[in-house]
């Protein structure tokens, strides 16, 4: 995953991680290491025949699918674990006193106002009504554009996003960017696709327009109308929407222009209006990502009446605030969301549900609460030591590419060198003092806290990056880079079992959580990241050369992917998963050097009857363990630039030289690809 950092390496050289399976013993009896858990293995299979089911078979049989889950992994495991963790901290705060007004306060309200059904099923969609008739109401295009910055406010997208963050060819300060959006069904493919499979899609979710519009109070003649003009608009922008492997041309989504330029280029909205409503009308530039795309949205909407388009605001106002109103809209939302576009077949229990939005609200704030108990501070330095070993083995990696000349080396080295590392949680709390939570309506607060998050980054527009601020909270398990800082982050929760494991074998570590961080690590030199340098800048710090040689290794496994058939007649998008596949193959060699640079020599114990690099491949496989639907795997292959599970495990170790040896993979197994045609990029 993509964010930002920047930290001097942090050991001269490499250091083992935990002392544990490095050195040869007699037997492996001897070894007290935590290592291959061998209930999770298939044994049935052979790893050359399918590894990913090799590796996870065992726990993919001992981990059905739960009805609430549309996949359900390892990622999966552990939420529910961090769950209970939060759910038992924010319950504490529930249960006692709290100061009015304290952070402590707002989390035990939120909480409560979120777990009560009765309350919201009482007020029905009374919550959202009087934003409805203003909806309604609206007559000109200056109130109509007011009313798009106000739904922006709340976290709608109505026709597109706007987002404060560095400007990308001058990282040091923020810009105000604007990015395409406004399609309730994700992804331009759901309705542009004519097979049967996005045709099913499309009715259920007309179903579902007229169904929140029916709950609204709307005749069923309303809801018919209201239903053509969703279909209507969402369809025009799908049409002029770029794709998503468009969307990783960073060159091409970059379009700084003056405020007045902009302005004048289309009149997709009142814009003086639509500005001055966001509190934005001071500011004189901005990034129109999608820069032909409002041209076009305004030329379309020429032909749209404001009839239809009102009915379009309203649905978004409608599908947004559903989750949180009556028991009717959330069912409503969750038979489209859930079950038509995920498969999942049962709604999740109130309870994480409600934690969800507490932790989408007053997030650091309860990460605090998650770190004081959950995070021990020697956890913080062993990833120090092992960040810093993945460095210095990918600065030795980018020596020996011999497919690389020797300036561009240079670069890439000063950019490795330059990154930052944040692990655990922020050294700076978030304020929420301003936020207002009160015992008024669910929808209402969550209101206010999108506002509130809202208002929190437009401060930023036009003011110096504050490169200390986190884009993940603490309690998360996952990791990211960010481009236009150099950084890479590994919050607390990610750091156990069977990601981190202080008590492991030294390769489970190296082969789970050190892959990881070589993963964020690649995400600087992947086909989006190697275009910005190491201060985060847009810039092009390769020779001409090496440039198209890199190309051509990626569109090789570009090519790749693209071959391999998710379901039924469906492809992976090489494309698109271009950035992820890149990494994961990256963290993979990264890794391995490093664990080998651990070894300092030494050869590995056998333990419970695996080589140390056997152990490292197990590891890795292990975190990608999972089992999905259908339906979810259609969403992911449109939606999600990571490849499915299994061939996050099979199709980017087929291009890993040292696992053919590990496992003693041989010409005629399935696992097997030629030496000609394995792609090694980093």
């Amino acid at each position: 995953m993509k964010v930002k950092i920047m930290f001097p390496l942090v050991a001269a050289g490499f250091m083992v991680l935990a002392g544990c399976g490095n050195k040869a013993q007699e037997t492996d009896t001897q070894s007290t290491c935590k290592s291959v858990n061998l209930a999770n293995l298939d044994t049935t299979v052979t790893a050359g025949e399918d590894f990913y089911q090799y590796a996870c078979g065992g726990w993919m049989k001992e981990h059905p699918l739960k009805p609430e889950f549309s996949r359900y992994g390892v990622f999966e495991q552990l939420m529910e674990m961090n769950r209970e963790q939060l759910r038992a901290l924010v319950e504490e705060l529930k249960a006692a006193p709290q100061q009015e007004g304290s952070v402590a306060q707002k989390i035990g309200m939120l909480y409560e106002l979120a777990l009560d059904s009765v309350k919201t099923n009482e007020e029905g969609f009374e919550p959202v009504k009087e934003e409805l008739l203003a909806i309604r109401n609206l007559g000109t295009k200056a109130e109509f554009s007011k009313m798009v910055a106000n739904l922006h406010k709340e976290g709608i997208t109505p026709f597109f996003a706007i987002y404060v963050g560095a400007d990308e060819k001058n990282s040091s300060m923020n810009i105000v960017q604007l990015y395409q959006a406004g399609l309730g069904m994700g992804d331009r493919d759901y309705y542009l696709q004519n097979d049967e499979t996005f045709s099913k899609i499309r009715e259920a979710y007309k179903a579902y327009i007229s169904r929140l519009f029916a709950l609204a109070g709307h005749s069923p003649e309303q809801a018919e109308a209201a239903v053509a003009a969703v279909m209507n608009v969402e369809n025009g922008i799908a049409k002029i929407s770029f794709s998503r492997e468009e969307l990783r041309d960073s060159q091409k989504n970059y379009n700084k222009m003056s405020c007045a330029d902009f302005i004048k280029s289309n009149d997709a909205l009142d814009w003086n209006a639509y500005f001055a409503a966001m509190g934005l009308d001071s500011i004189p530039e901005l990034d129109a990502k999608q820069f032909a795309y409002y041209k076009k949205l305004g030329d379309f909407l020429k032909k749209v009446s404001l009839d239809d388009q009102k009915y379009y605001l309203a649905f978004n106002l409608l599908s947004a605030a559903a989750p949180y109103l009556s028991d009717n809209f959330v069912n409503a939302s969750f038979d489209f969301y859930g079950k038509t576009m995920s498969g999942k077949q049962m709604l999740e229990e109130r309870w994480k549900r409600a934690l969800s939005t507490v932790n989408g609200s007053l997030g650091e704030a309860v990460g605090q609460m998650y770190v004081s108990k959950y995070f021990p501070a020697s956890s913080k330095e062993k990833m120090l030591t092992l960040v810093g070993n993945l460095q210095k083995a990918l600065g030795e990696r980018i020596n020996t590419l011999e497919w690389m000349g020797d300036s561009t080396k240079l670069k890439a080295q000063e950019k490795l060198a330059a990154f930052t590392v944040k692990i655990g949680y922020p050294d700076k709390w978030r304020d929420y003092s301003a936020l207002e939570i009160k015992p008024d309506s669910y929808w209402a607060n969550v209101r206010r806290s999108s506002i509130f998050e809202m208002e929190y980054m437009l401060a930023d527009a036009g003011k110096p990056v504050d490169k200390s601020r986190w884009y993940m909270t603490p309690q998360t398990i996952n990791a990211y880079y960010n481009p236009t800082t150099n950084e890479i982050c590994f919050p607390a929760a990610i750091l156990q079992p069977p990601f981190f494991d202080p008590e492991a074998d030294d390769a489970i570590n190296y082969g789970a959580i050190g892959v990881v961080i070589g993963h964020e690590m690649t995400h600087g030199f992947d086909d989006q990241g190697r275009n910005y340098d190491k201060e985060g800048n847009l810039a092009d710090w390769w020779t001409s050369e090496d440039a198209a040689r890199f190309t051509e290794r990626a569109n090789k496994l570009v090519a790749q992917y693209d071959n391999i058939i998710v379901l039924d007649t469906m492809h992976a998008n090489g494309s698109f998963t271009l950035g992820e596949n890149i990494a994961d193959q990256g963290g993979l060699l990264i890794s391995h050097q490093a664990y080998l640079n651990s070894l300092q020599g030494e050869t590995p114990a056998v333990i419970d009857g695996f080589t140390g690099d056997q152990r490292f491949y197990l590891g890795y496989a292990t975190l990608w363990a999972q089992n999905i639907r259908d339906e979810e795997i259609v969403r992911r292959t449109k939606m999600d630039p990571h490849s499915l599970g299994k061939w996050r495990v099979n199709a980017a170790l087929k291009n890993i030289d040292t696992f053919y040896k590990a496992f003693d993979v041989k010409e005629g197994d399935a696992m097997y690809m030629q030496p000609a045609d394995r792609v090694n990029i980093w």
